[in-house]
């Protein structure tokens, strides 16, 4: 009886860990470009940790090593409501963590996503023509290029996942997505009410009744300051460094309409009634205080979340680039270090390696070099160590002044300057460069682990 108490036992904590491994992230992603003009409520998507794809339309169990799915609703899509993308390719555009650019431009990015819709969406998304097709199918990859992401991870349930796979599989996915009362942020309400019902709401006052991806995030928080038994974590995830232009701050309806000089100011003439309005819903409400970035750990691609640099690393780090960038480079000041290597960047060819990491090639002297991109293959190339140089130092030039400030963590910027140390000519164990490597102060937390 002691053997059968004891296998049983065993079973039922194999079984609550299983239970305890799942996990569903509201993401909450800034606007950027043209939408983000005109509207600064972003994006808003769902990471289940414990829900796969056996197909962008179909969704199963995750398989171990594994590492989920993003869900998200988008406008125009082979006619489609929903999709489901693994979390490395939604971010990145690439099947591994380690094959991330460090330094992405708009060539590159287009490069990546169009490999990646060849390779699993030709179904849903073909060429046109033998060419790259047009629309707003590059939504379903590379988010991190064109934004910084909020997340916002409350645990769940082997059970819970497979109630929502029935769910999905068996329902109808055909598009009924509308701006005002069907949006993403709306799907996103969805499934995580789903898990928890009534956690999200939208905001009749400080969203004019519309759903917003803020609103969610904010209604998340406050349900979990209502369940602390349940586990909860918040973190970023940095836009990827690059010349594509820096997303900016979420906001929701009013917040939006407030802060926005372009949209307050004309009303403030026409109706100043109507403008005192505006700014009392938006103090009453307090759109403007809730932070995103608040307590949030840093995502890292192949690894577990830690804590951010601290602030005086930061400030070594940059002081220390800064001294760097002006004894190696005669032409370029630390504070064009990136803009040097945009220039060049954009006279390159972009490829892939044997192993379908990214890289660039150039014209050095006459001669075609390459130059990798990741961190996996950027000191094999044939490319002159002062180039590679370069590249690194535009890498850690934007990793440093990025923003929000706490986007950053120990574990890249030491592994970026232990690369940078190594194009270091003549010295390799350049005392000026080891100077600047403060301890790890990392520290993982659960879930999330790409």
């Amino acid at each position: 009886m002691r053997r059968v108490f004891f296998k049983l036992a065993v079973v039922m904590l194999g079984c609550s860990s299983i239970a305890a491994a799942s996990s569903a992230t509201l993401l909450l992603e800034e606007p950027y470009g043209k939408l983000g003009f005109f509207t600064a409520t972003g994006h808003a998507a769902v990471y289940l940790s414990g829900v796969c794809a056996e197909s962008p339309l179909v969704v199963r169990h995750c398989a171990p090593g594994e590492t989920g799915i993003v869900l998200s609703r988008y406008n125009g899509v082979a006619g489609y409501d929903w999709m489901a993308i693994p979390l490395i390719p939604y971010l990145y555009a690439v099947d591994r963590a380690e094959d991330v650019p460090l330094f992405a431009d708009a060539k590159m990015v287009n490069l990546l996503r169009d490999r990646y819709r060849r390779k699993y969406l030709s179904d849903i998304v073909p060429d046109k023509n033998g060419e790259t097709p047009g629309g707003n199918w590059y939504e379903l990859v590379g988010s991190s290029y064109d934004r910084a992401i909020y997340g916002f991870e409350i645990e769940t349930t082997a059970q819970q996942d497979d109630a929502l796979i029935r769910k999905y599989n068996a329902l109808p996915n055909r598009s009924h997505f509308r701006t005002v009362s069907n949006n993403c942020a709306d799907f996103t309400k969805d499934v995580i009410n789903f898990y928890y019902p009534k956690a999200l709401r939208r905001s009749v006052v400080a969203d004019a009744g519309i759903t917003t991806p803020k609103q969610m995030a904010k209604t998340l928080v406050k349900f979990n300051a209502h369940h602390p038994e349940l586990q909860f974590s918040r973190l970023v995830i940095p836009q990827v460094p690059g010349d594509l232009p820096r997303s900016s701050a979420v906001h929701g309806v009013v917040e939006s309409f407030f802060k926005s000089k372009k949209y307050i100011v004309p009303s403030a003439i026409v109706s100043p009634i109507f403008a005192g309005c505006v700014a009392a819903v938006y103090v009453g409400s307090g759109a403007g205080h809730f932070d995103p970035a608040h307590n949030a750990m840093v995502f890292v691609a192949g690894g577990d979340p830690e804590k951010p640099l601290a602030r005086e690393d930061r400030r070594e780090y940059q002081h220390e680039l800064k001294s760097l960038v002006a004894e190696t480079s005669a032409n370029a000041s630390a504070a064009s270090a990136d803009k040097a290597w945009e220039k060049l960047q954009s006279k390159a060819q972009t490829g892939f390696d044997d192993q379908g990491r990214p890289v660039l090639e150039m014209t050095v002297d006459g001669n075609i070099v390459r130059v990798g991109v990741s961190a996996a293959n950027i000191l094999n190339g044939s490319a002159p160590p002062q180039l590679v140089r370069q590249l690194l130092e535009a890498r850690l030039q934007s990793e440093l002044r990025r923003s929000p400030a706490n986007g950053i963590s120990e574990s890249e910027v030491s592994r970026d300057w232990k690369m940078l140390q190594q194009t270091v000519t003549g010295d390799e164990n350049d005392g000026r460069l080891a100077a600047v490597r403060p301890a790890p102060r990392t520290e993982a937390i659960r879930g999330n682990r790409p």
